[in-house]
């Protein structure tokens, strides 16, 4: 790119980032006014949040014992079907009225636990989700191969290599 175009796109940059910090700013102190009449709004937020989050690391869990265990979950089923509802139920709830109880004084923002507890809330599905998608996919699809090359006629199969 040409020097003269970059100094177009810096100032198109600048030009779009400017307004939308200013209403940045200007949304976060009209929340800060009115906190106590935000509070609830974003507790719930929080919970709805969370339950979305969690249920999704909850439905990778199932995915894997299903996959990987359908003996065991068929006859455990309800048992772990509780277990997924109350993994994701309970941590909600508790992060939501923590929420709630963090968002008491505006005058304590930003508040050290209330970060803390997010970034632990958004950390915990992330990381169920990464290690399902990155790790034990990688078995199913070896083992489809692995499936797949015993079920080849025998002429089919390639031969081994001698040396």
């Amino acid at each position: 790119m040409s020097r003269r175009r970059l100094q177009e796109i810096g100032l198109i940059v600048v030009g779009v980032v400017t307004p939308i910090g200013i209403l940045a700013v200007n949304a976060a102190a009209f929340v800060m006014r009115h906190l106590t009449e935000f509070r609830v709004g974003l507790a719930v937020a929080a919970l709805v949040s969370s339950m979305l989050l969690n249920g999704l690391a909850a439905y990778a869990a199932i995915r894997y014992s299903q996959r990987n265990a359908p003996l065991l979950y068929a006859e455990y089923k309800r048992v772990a079907l509780v277990a997924a509802f109350l993994f994701v139920a309970v941590p909600s709830a508790i992060g939501a009225y923590l929420t709630y109880l963090g968002l008491v004084d505006p005058n304590q923002l930003p508040n050290r636990w209330g970060v803390l507890g997010s970034l632990l809330a958004l950390a915990l599905p992330f990381a169920l989700t990464y290690v399902d998608r990155r790790y034990l996919r990688r078995r199913e699809i070896e083992a489809e191969r692995e499936k797949e090359i015993e079920q080849r006629p025998a002429r089919a199969r390639p031969r081994p290599r001698t040396r």
